[in-house]
């Protein structure tokens, strides 16, 4: 668990060797994965960098799987740079040899300090410590306003338009992100040590 003034996270240190668990560097803000992707691709990406990749959380475009991005940045932490990834998002067990601060809570999308952060900012990602932090003033991150998004891409097209309504109301990954909650009958409890 990752928290400070960008809220909470997770980590998944096991494949990440010692020299690698603490990154502070400037951050490069993107708003998906194909664009940091792209910016691999043309070579912008050869120096020291945490990326943030916003706008992934359930509410904004459920919470889509970013895998792509762990064998680029394990190019570039592989030639010596140090690299992190800092995102709303979610990666499963993928993240692998790259530090990956996944699941920031609370999302972009409903005002999470993530969205205010801009490149240049300098990020620690201290995974001994559990210190997820951008290095600005309390003052300067609550000034800021978030960067307006377009969201229409992930929203709209190939039925998507059919789940907006479960995105909308979708819960915190902290709580599930999950759209609705069925009661439970009190018969279906399972209390520890019972029979039934």
């Amino acid at each position: 668990m990752l928290r400070g003034n960008l809220g909470r996270a997770v980590i998944k240190t096991s494949a990440v060797k010692p020299e690698h668990r603490v990154v502070e560097a400037p951050a490069l803000v993107f708003d998906d994965q194909e664009a940091l992707m792209a910016a691999f691709d043309r070579g912008e990406l050869r120096r020291d960098f945490v990326a943030v990749v916003r706008y992934q959380g359930p509410r904004a475009n459920g919470m889509p799987e970013l895998h792509k991005l762990t064998p680029p940045l394990g190019v570039l932490q592989d030639a010596g740079f140090q690299v992190a990834l800092v995102t709303d998002g979610r990666m499963s067990g993928a993240s692998g040899k790259v530090p990956a601060a996944i699941h920031v809570t609370p999302e972009c999308l409903t005002g999470g300090p993530l969205a205010r952060v801009r490149s240049g900012d300098v990020i620690l990602l201290d995974g001994e410590r559990g210190v997820l932090e951008a290095r600005v003033s309390a003052q300067e991150l609550a000034e800021r306003q978030p960067e307006p998004v377009d969201l229409s891409d992930c929203q709209h097209g190939l039925g998507r338009e059919l789940f907006g309504v479960f995105r909308a109301n979708a819960t915190g990954a902290e709580q599930g992100a999950i759209s609705f909650a069925a009661p439970v009958h009190p018969d279906f409890i399972f209390t520890p040590g019972s029979t039934s």
